[in-house]
């Protein structure tokens, strides 16, 4: 299967982050083949001259009122057409991607979901893959920073129970089978656990891809604002009990 076959669409939110999403663009704006499209979701007015003058497909969704981080990757998913689907943080800084490298793993079947790994601007590995949340390992995240990452990392693509929303690539028909990210129990943080969840229970393999790095530069919102904060323990609530 020749994944570059098919357009990649990336998926970027914005919240008043246009210089963070602009040092993004311009990165992806350096790859080799640009072989996809930009959704970017504006969730709250910001000056929009940051988005022009890229040779890619660009497309803009405008909100008339913020929406959570499920409710906009599911609008650009609706605004979408291409087999594959990446959710991108404004945050994330790529110095190479080779999607044909990224997508390999795709080649088979069951898997809905890959991400690459995530290192920080000092490049150690960050824990964006992980186990399934459960109250003691909520407890050791949040109250504890203990932030270890439950995967090493391998030398070949590998299974994990999901993968954290800042970069991760769908298999459009996957995506669609469980419904996107359910925005209706998640309105902010945990719609990346429970879709990969979800994909679990349709058989669907969630994969990490060590041969790809992206850069994140850790924008973590509810580490600093009561607000995040509280978003964060709902969600946390909602996906331990099941509510």
């Amino acid at each position: 299967m020749d994944c570059l076959a098919d357009k990649i669409t990336l998926s970027i939110v914005s919240h008043g982050q246009a210089s963070l999403v602009r040092d993004l663009l311009k990165d992806l704006s350096t790859l080799p083949r640009q072989n996809f499209e930009v959704i970017i979701t504006i969730n709250m007015p910001e000056e929009e001259s940051a988005y022009q003058g890229f040779s890619f497909h660009l497309h803009i969704i405008r909100n008339a009122i913020p929406k959570g981080f499920g409710d906009n990757h599911n609008a650009a998913f609706a605004h979408s057409s291409t087999k594959w689907f990446a959710v991108v943080n404004p945050d994330i800084r790529i110095q190479s991607l080779n999607f044909e490298t990224l997508l390999s793993p795709f080649e088979h079947k069951p898997v809905a979901a890959v991400a690459p790994v995530v290192v920080s601007a000092g490049g150690a590995v960050e824990d964006s893959a992980r186990r399934f949340p459960t109250f003691l390992r909520f407890v050791k995240r949040v109250l504890f920073r203990l932030r270890k990452s439950d995967y090493e990392v391998q030398s070949v693509p590998y299974q994990v129970d999901w993968v954290a929303g800042m970069f991760v690539v769908f298999r459009r028909e996957a995506f669609i089978q469980v419904g996107g990210f359910d925005a209706h129990r998640f309105y902010m943080y945990l719609e990346d656990a429970d879709i990969c969840h979800r994909l679990g229970k349709k058989q669907w393999q969630v994969l990490v891809n060590p041969h790809v790095q992206v850069i994140h530069m850790a924008q973590r919102a509810s580490r600093r604002n009561l607000k995040h904060m509280r978003w964060h323990a709902v969600s946390a609530l909602r996906f331990l009990t099941g509510l």
